[in-house]
């Protein structure tokens, strides 16, 4: 199965490791410092409007991160 996260966007449901809000989570250094290396390595794809959350993925021993518009708890409705 695949999930939708806008912008004509879908992964793999296999794949994500994690569906993060932005407000919440940036918060912390740690994050902070994860997404910035993860965008200076080229592992972020963007979305064309404001971001609300991040989903975290990895196939094929690759991580991405993609920022979506869309909430994290309206991602976890649509993981169900």
């Amino acid at each position: 199965m695949y999930l939708n996260i806008g912008n004509d966007m879908a992964v793999r449901e296999k794949s994500v490791i994690g569906i993060f809000d932005l407000d919440n989570t940036s918060t912390s250094r740690r994050t902070r410092e994860f997404l910035e290396g993860a965008e200076q390595n080229g592992l972020v794809v963007p979305c064309d409007d404001l971001p609300k959350s991040f989903v975290l993925t990895q196939e094929y021993g690759m991580i991405r991160v993609y920022l979506t518009a869309l909430s994290a708890a309206t991602l976890e409705k649509r993981m169900k």
